[in-house]
């Protein structure tokens, strides 16, 4: 009876898949960030704005939107660069809590996860 081996990383081939759609995210990320970078200083430039919107609130909530999802794109995009460098160094898409592979399907949908889904279940990290 042979011994079935599980596979330990994916080959060059897979990697070079998953390399394709992380900076295909990555090079939108980037791009979503600088139109919320662009609004912030839009909002930051315009006077009149900033006095009619002193009688509403509204732009102190309005800014302080934009910079929350400026800083959450500024996060996804050093977690694609992270996953770049794993791709590189052939450690892409292996679970840092079981050190088996994260399927395929998890890795297209969200490129940056180093939690599989069952490790993420049961609350590993």
């Amino acid at each position: 009876m042979a011994a079935t081996l599980e596979k330990t990383r994916y080959s060059d081939e897979e990697l070079e898949e998953f390399r394709n759609i992380i900076e295909d995210k990555l090079e939108k990320a980037r791009k979503q960030l600088n139109f919320y970078l662009k609004q912030l200083a839009e909002m930051s430039d315009n006077p009149d704005a900033k006095i009619r919107n002193l009688e509403d609130g509204t732009g102190s909530a309005e800014r302080e939107q934009v910079t929350i999802l400026a800083a959450r794109q500024r996060s996804l995009i050093q977690h694609l660069e992270n996953a770049l460098l794993r791709v590189k160094n052939k450690a892409y898409g292996v679970c840092r809590a079981t050190g088996k592979l994260i399927s395929k399907e998890r890795l297209r949908a969200v490129p940056h996860a180093t939690l599989s889904i069952d490790a993420k279940r049961r609350g590993l990290a």
